[in-house]
């Protein structure tokens, strides 16, 4: 029997209407790419990252959901077990920010209680088509008590900041709250942090 490469496994959730980078961050992240040719997800994909956090190996298992209104009754029982979800909106479409609080409802619905959630303002390189503030997205997410990141997938700009911080909160929680000073309702909207060395797995 194959030796387990991992000390723990974390299901995440990319959730938001279609065309807002969902796929296209999930990419950026595994694969340190930008592919201008994506097509929108049909249904469900998922990819997989193995990144070290507090001396933990730890396997995310990432899915990207589609964000096309038919297909919510396909999605909705890949939230079961989900431990991290990301909403995902395009600053440069108001009506995909908008979108979020009914996303929230979703996950409320089908989701764990205790999921934790991070809000995702993408494609923040293109401010001269901003539509939705950063104020606004950060207003919207501590209203709410989830924690805010603008990223840009195609500028790689808080990709991996995203996708970590997700990752520490679940394993905060995991272990009981060990480390004091991590809070787990915090707002974090800062400029691009350094890679984080980390090893791809493939599929």
């Amino acid at each position: 029997m194959a030796k387990k490469t991992y000390d723990l496994l974390f299901k995440l959730l990319l959730i938001g209407d279609s065309g807002v980078g969902k796929q296209d961050i999930l990419f950026r992240f595994c694969d340190d790419a930008f592919n201008t040719t994506f097509n929108s997800t049909i249904g469900i994909d998922f990819k997989i990252k193995t990144i070290e956090l507090r001396g933990k190996r730890i396997k995310l298992q990432m899915w990207d959901t589609a964000g096309q209104e038919r297909f919510h009754t396909i999605t909705t029982s890949y939230y079961r077990g989900t431990m991290g979800i990301m909403l995902v909106y395009d600053i440069t479409n108001a009506n995909s920010f908008d979108s979020i609080a009914q996303w929230l409802r979703n996950i409320d619905e089908h989701a764990d209680k205790d999921v934790e959630k991070i809000i995702l303002g993408n494609n923040c390189h293109m401010n001269d088509k901003r539509m939705v503030t950063r104020e606004r997205g950060e207003t919207f997410a501590r209203d709410h008590n989830i924690r805010f990141l603008e990223t840009s997938a195609k500028a790689d700009i808080n990709i991996d900041r995203a996708f970590l911080e997700l990752a520490e909160a679940i394993l905060h929680k995991q272990t009981a709250g060990q480390n004091p000073s991590d809070s787990a309702d915090r707002v974090n909207v800062s400029s691009q942090d350094p890679k984080v060395g980390s090893k791809c797995c493939i599929l």
